[in-house]
């Protein structure tokens, strides 16, 4: 699969690139969202935890390829993008940008992520977290970021009827800054308060697999028989911290007993995401993952 064949699949499954991506910027919060076309859901109706009196709003701004990168998030979110009825597989991936934990890089590892996986039968929802090292931020990666990508776990749990969603198949799938967040929530889980007054944090923050692309690597990962399987996948010519941290997480995911899969490609860096640019074996990287889906018994059938 070439890089424009994956583009492609964008424009098909959620009308334009650039157009859906500004319709999710300015939706209204709202339930759901079918056949590609995203809309937003708060993590936490009343606001977060920790953002109390922080009411400035969220920063947009282009970059030179015309990417929406996202800072000042005080108020985390999901947006919601489904696959039509006769093609969903009843899997789901919290999709997890990057942006070195200073601002989220919405497209290329966010919004058009996610429509090729509702393209391909999987209900896929971005995650806007609050950024621990943006200028004068006080957010912390492992308490208010970790707590948003588990708050947005729960939220997917507790809708999961209403997404057609099977609750034994959620996963996370996370880049760069982002992918720390994947293996934090993948290492860190509970299994919620069941008294809790509010239903959602009843719900628990495990996802049952994991997909770490390019990830800052979390110093203490805590692996154990019960860690989610992990598909691993980078570049070989990225920093040595992640390329080759990469191939000895994969060790470690193996000694623990955990299933894991890596993926890492020659003469590639970091960033790439799901870019109309990409080309050579990279370019098919989503595909391995459905293929990864498949073989782990997460989904049944592949779609086209």
């Amino acid at each position: 699969m070439k890089g424009s064949e994956i583009r492609a699949s964008w424009v098909t499954g959620a009308s334009a690139g650039i157009g859906a991506a500004l319709g999710l910027l300015l939706a209204t919060p709202v339930a759901g969202a079918i056949a590609g076309q995203p809309q937003t859901m708060p993590l936490w109706p009343n606001g977060a935890p920790g953002s109390e009196g922080k009411l400035g709003a969220e920063s947009v701004r282009l970059s030179a390829q015309g990417e929406h990168i996202v800072s000042n998030v005080h108020a985390p979110s999901i947006s919601v993008i489904l696959p039509k009825p006769d093609k969903a597989t009843g899997a789901a991936v919290i999709v997890i940008p990057g942006g070195g934990h200073v601002e989220l890089w919405m497209d290329h590892e966010g919004y058009d992520v996610a429509a090729y996986l509702a393209d391909h039968g999987i209900a896929a929802f971005v995650l806007k977290y609050r950024l621990a090292r943006a200028p004068g931020s006080t957010y912390t990666v492992e308490g208010d970021s970790l707590a948003d990508i588990k708050r947005a776990i729960r939220l997917v749990h507790s809708q999961a009827l209403q997404w057609h969603v099977d609750s034994g198949r959620v996963g996370v799938m996370g880049f760069s800054a982002g992918g720390e967040l994947a293996a934090l929530a993948a290492t860190r889980y509970d299994e919620g308060v069941p008294d809790a007054a509010d239903p959602v944090e009843r719900q628990s923050s495990r996802p049952n697999f994991q997909a770490l692309l390019y990830p800052a690597i979390p110093k203490e990962m805590r692996l154990s028989k019960q860690t989610p399987p992990a598909f691993l996948l980078g570049g070989a010519d990225d920093r040595p911290a992640i390329s080759q941290g990469l191939a000895s997480l994969y060790v470690e995911f193996r000694k623990a007993g955990v299933p894991a899969e890596l993926h890492l490609y020659d003469g590639v860096g970091h960033g790439f995401g799901l870019r109309s640019s990409n080309s050579g074996p990279v370019a098919a990287w989503p595909r391995r993952f459905l293929d990864w889906l498949q073989v782990r018994g997460i989904i049944s059938r592949m779609t086209d």
